[in-house]
């Protein structure tokens, strides 16, 4: 039998960050579900010609064009909708911005307009959301973006990595806290070729043709899951959908063709010591019992074919610092 479709028909979403890129691939991916969406951007005019885009393929979108971060913000973005459509019942996290430097250069600003934008903004729309979505008392979805940088980190993105793992775990905290009001709280963890993709050697090539109208190599969509924005889209509608309503306080990656399940942080190694431990009998045991298997940290690098079918050889480094994640 066919799957049934997911149906958001009466359903109402907002979308930061959404002007274009991934977040407007969310919003579209909204709509063409049922839902009427909220289009919201720093940049007036891409978020107006996002809403517009959705509207001219039939669907129902506003736009809301303010910086993500401020509880001012985010009682805008909650009250267009309710002033609009007339409630509300997923709010997607996703905007964001990048300030990437090593730890001895960034300054204050990179770390605080990051943390901002990132973190802060997910905690004032997602608190935003679900104040209003309790006092609807019809349940609803918190559809948080995350990235790999924050599962793993990530050379040179202290500030991004530091927001998104925050963002984890705002996700697996509020899934407790929301649970009695039937509001479902899931990270997402997108991996895309945006703008910020084009920028990364490896993936350039690759990138670049697909602009060109190429498909990407199924080493990229399989091995790697790296698409377009458009193949990470159907997790968003997925999830704010009665489909996933027991699904909530889980990281879930998408990307290319594949979807994935990130696990959460636990122990791996223990070892006891009688009465308590001492820096010498750490010393002593560390590489023998708890440090035998060190974890691993970082983005792993992409696995490229020997001889690419585009003909490009990738250049410069395999995993340049930057996570493939477009929020």
């Amino acid at each position: 039998m066919p799957n049934a479709p997911i149906d958001l028909a009466g359903k109402v979403a907002v979308v930061t960050g959404s002007g274009r890129g991934l977040g407007l691939a969310y919003a579209t991916a909204l709509a063409r579900s049922g839902a009427a969406v909220v289009v919201n951007d720093l940049d007036e005019e891409a978020a107006a010609q996002a809403a517009e885009s959705i509207t001219e393929a039939g669907g129902r979108a506003v736009a809301e064009a303010v910086a993500v971060g401020s509880a001012e913000a985010a009682d805008r973005l909650v009250a267009r909708a309710v002033d609009t459509y007339g409630r509300l019942d997923a709010m997607v996290t996703n905007a964001g911005i990048l300030r990437d430097r090593v730890l001895w250069k960034m300054t204050d600003e990179d770390f605080d307009a990051v943390l901002t934008t990132h973190l802060k903004g997910t905690f004032t729309c997602a608190r935003a959301g679900a104040v209003r979505m309790r006092e609807q008392g019809e349940g609803g979805s918190l559809v948080l973006v995350g990235s790999p940088a924050g599962q793993r980190g990530n050379f040179g993105q202290t500030n991004y990595a530091a927001a998104k793992a925050g963002i984890a775990a705002m996700a697996r905290t509020w899934s407790m806290e929301l649970a009695r009001s039937g509001i479902t709280v899931n990270a997402i963890v997108p991996v895309a070729a945006t703008a910020m993709t084009e920028t990364i050697p490896a993936f350039a090539p690759y990138v670049e043709a697909l602009h060109e109208g190429r498909p990407l190599p199924d080493f990229l969509r399989k091995g790697e899951g790296f698409g377009t924005p458009e193949d990470c889209a159907a997790l968003v509608p997925f999830l704010a959908s009665p489909a996933a309503r027991d699904i909530t306080g889980q990281c879930i990656g998408i990307g290319g063709d594949k979807l994935a399940l990130w696990s959460h942080p636990q122990e791996t190694a223990i070892a006891y010591a009688d009465g308590g431990w001492s820096p010498e009998s750490i010393a002593a045991t560390w590489h023998t019992s708890v440090g035998s298997r060190p974890e691993s940290v970082g983005i792993p690098a992409p696995r490229f074919p020997e001889h690419p079918a585009s003909g490009h050889s990738p250049s410069g480094p395999a995993a340049s610092g930057h996570s493939a994640s477009g929020s």
